[in-house]
């Protein structure tokens, strides 16, 4: 299964919310205006999902890891606050920025894991973010 990049993940996302227009676009340096995902980024940096990899960059060929795509999904959804924290994986790193996103995912069905764990800096690949999204949108 191949692998996605935040493009495709931000832009995954942003379709499965409804294609919404951001107020602007054009924050990051290394988004080509007219890109498939230019408006797709602008969205999620506009409504807390991303702010990006930093030095108004947005590294949009990037891997996506499975902590960043559960995160994402988990801002999409208002950063609801999961009732357990940190408990359902023992490579989920206590005080992680991706910790309260995976309990939330856990607690809603978005993921089981990968069978030794989360495995959070493992790349998401495109069977698994559909995985995601159907679950979390369904749910």
């Amino acid at each position: 299964d191949r692998i996605c990049s935040r493009a495709e993940v931000v832009t995954f996302l942003w379709r499965a919310a409804g294609c919404e227009t951001p107020g602007s676009t054009g924050s990051f340096a290394d988004v080509e205006p007219g890109s498939y995902y230019e408006t797709a980024a602008a969205w999620a940096v506009e409504q807390g999902i991303t702010l990006g990899t930093g030095d108004g960059r947005f590294s949009p060929d990037a891997p996506c890891s499975r902590a960043q795509v559960v995160t994402f999904l988990w801002r999409a959804a208002g950063k609801p606050a999961p009732t357990a924290q940190g408990e359902a994986f023992s490579d989920v790193e206590a005080g992680s920025y991706y910790e309260t996103a995976v309990a939330w995912a856990v607690e809603h069905g978005v993921t089981y894991g990968t069978g030794s764990g989360f495995s959070p800096e493992a790349p998401c690949s495109r069977g698994q973010i559909v995985t995601f999204l159907l679950r979390a949108f369904a749910g």
